[in-house]
């Protein structure tokens, strides 16, 4: 059951004309009150042919004209309105039961609260089989005005009640972190100038595509309106940016003037000081080592960032942090994948928003490796090849899983259902992806020989899975990827267990894929040489013993050995 309460309005009338009317298409049935403050002597248009709307209207607003007259100074958002529906399943409700439910709403509202005899006026309008609308005027009998401060939760606690009392379809409890709901007005312009999406909606879409390309708020709307979108900021009067405003081309309000919204009435993450925490955290000054053996590509890198959401998932303000990064990165995905995935990928973006925020801070500081990866990405000016991509989109179906998980252990209903949905598309997608990779690689398996010596090692590095892994179909292009990995100079018994280790096979599908993904991306580069290590070190040391420095040229004693794997052809 869902109760909507809307924006507070100052004609009693008006509202009263759309409750009784005919709808927008003649959807309004048998129009007519099933509860209100005082049943008795209540003028109900629907029901008696000598009540009028004027009547009613009147009648509910009579302790406003008496406040009016008393303070000299009119109120013009008296007027309280809150459609109940339930869901499309659910039985139709008679009329005791649906006035039972309006008058546990307006207790929870603080429009009527129990045994108040000096409460607000109010009415139940029943015109469909599955909603009412409870309209009320917000001055109370003795003149003051309700308090109706967090109403809105008040109100969702008692329809998760209701949802038990009747048997309805129980909804998840709001956190306050959901975006805004369109108004009617929103989706009657939308359809009438045949936009697929609302405004608000439209603009939180590009919005979130934009914030992956951003390393600042001011580049952020730079980007945006770029991107062709209506932006206006605001600035103090050091020229400081102290918000934003933006708005989409051609919503125009009855004068031709643009139509702009703000980054908080948008969604509640995109206020310009939730963006600037997220886009404008320095990153720690990178070891000369690490910028060394970053990987080769973006895409390499995205999947190593990855692994940083596992280890920062302890602390609640690092986990959230790592999450909403995560998203980004999803998001960049979505946009630099080949076309034949970006539908689904789209759609995982679209539905992990939800999943990016929480009532929990984050310590965006602690996300900057995978937010870095998630700009690379975005940066990158080739796309990856089919082995990088498959890993990739593995990884972030982990990822994804281990968010999901994080949010159900912290009671977050609605951002597991929408790690859910995401990982729905996200898996479909890893799965077209991975599909010519495991076909090539089976294409080319190694011997019968050396399959059982690679059977062997995956019975001794993760025997509780050796058997779903060497039945899953895909077992033929992982012993490829383990012969390929150990021509490199790698342990294909140790890869099994590193792999093993990053990700937990309980739950995989099918372990071989997942293995697949993961160990080529681990050995994609040829294991280093330790005898070769060894006399380079010593090298090294001879060098600075001598006073030669990093200019030493003399060999060292013990000749180097090169291994016949890595040995260049003639």
């Amino acid at each position: 059951m869902i109760a909507a309460i809307k924006q507070a309005g100052s004609n009693t009338r008006g509202l009263l004309a759309y409750l009784y009317g005919p709808g927008q298409h003649d959807e309004h049935n048998d129009p007519h009150i099933v509860a209100s403050f005082a049943m008795l002597g209540m003028p109900d248009p629907g029901r008696d042919q000598d009540a009028t709307l004027t009547q009613l209207a009147h009648h509910l607003d009579e302790p406003v004209y008496l406040r009016n007259s008393e303070f000299g100074r009119k109120i013009t958002d008296h007027v309280w309105h809150c459609p109940v529906r339930t869901a499309p399943e659910d039985r139709h409700l008679s009329d005791a039961e649906w006035a039972d439910i309006a008058q546990r709403i307006v207790e929870a509202a603080g429009i009527a609260p129990p045994e108040d005899d000096l409460a607000c006026r109010w009415i139940a309008v029943r015109h469909a089989d599955d909603h009412i609308h409870i309209l009320a005027t917000t001055v109370r009998e003795d003149g003051r005005r309700p308090k109706l401060h967090d109403s809105g939760i008040r109100v969702g606690d008692a329809c998760r009640q209701i949802e038990k009392t009747y048997g309805l379809r129980q909804l998840k409890k709001g956190d306050r972190t959901a975006e805004r709901r369109p108004t009617q007005a929103e989706m009657h312009k939308a359809e009438r100038l045949g936009w697929e999406q609302t405004s608000r909606a439209w603009l939180q879409d590009r919005i979130r595509a934009a914030i992956p390309h951003a390393s600042s708020a001011e580049e952020l709307l730079a980007y945006l309106q770029a991107d062709g979108m209506a932006v206006k900021p605001r600035r103090g009067p050091s020229g400081d940016l102290l918000g934003y405003a933006v708005g989409r081309p051609g919503d125009l309000n009855k004068d031709g003037a643009q139509i702009f919204h703000p980054g908080g009435k948008i969604a509640p993450d995109l206020t310009l000081p939730k963006l600037k925490a997220r886009l404008e955290t320095t990153a720690p000054e990178e070891h000369p080592t690490a910028r060394r053996n970053r990987p080769t590509t973006p895409w390499h890198q995205a999947t190593d960032a990855l692994d940083t959401l596992h280890t920062g998932i302890a602390d609640d303000t690092h986990a959230q942090a790592h999450i909403t990064a995560l998203g980004e990165l999803i998001e960049a995905t979505a946009q630099k994948a080949p076309a034949h995935l970006y539908a689904e990928l789209r759609a995982a973006s679209k539905a992990f928003a939800r999943a990016q925020r929480s009532q929990i801070r984050a310590e965006n500081q602690a996300a900057h490796i995978l937010r870095e990866a998630a700009r690379d990405v975005t940066h990158t000016a080739t796309g990856p090849d089919g082995s990088a991509l498959a890993a990739l989109l593995t990884a972030l179906v982990w990822a994804t899983i281990v968010a999901g998980r994080w949010h159900e252990a912290k009671g977050h209903a609605h951002q597991v259902e929408a790690a859910r949905q995401s990982l729905h598309h996200l898996k479909t997608a890893a799965d077209v992806a991975l599909a010519p990779v495991v076909d090539s690689l089976a294409a080319r398996q190694p011997s019968d020989h050396a399959r059982r010596t690679l059977a062997h090692d995956v019975r001794a590095a993760i025997p509780d899975h050796a058997d779903r892994i060497l039945a899953d179909s895909a077992w033929l292009a992982l012993a490829t990827v383990l012969a390929d990995a150990e021509a490199g100079g790698h342990k294909p018994h140790q890869l099994l267990k590193e792999a093993a280790a990053q990700r937990e096979l309980t739950t995989a599908r099918q372990p071989a894929r997942v293995l697949i993904t993961r160990i080529q991306h681990t050995s994609r580069n040829p294991a280093p040489n330790p005898r070769a290590e060894a006399a380079r070190l010593r090298t090294t040391t001879r060098a600075h013993a001598t006073g030669l420095g990093t200019y030493a040229t003399q060999p060292a004693t013990t000749p180097v050995t090169v291994n016949p794997i890595n040995r260049p052809r003639m």
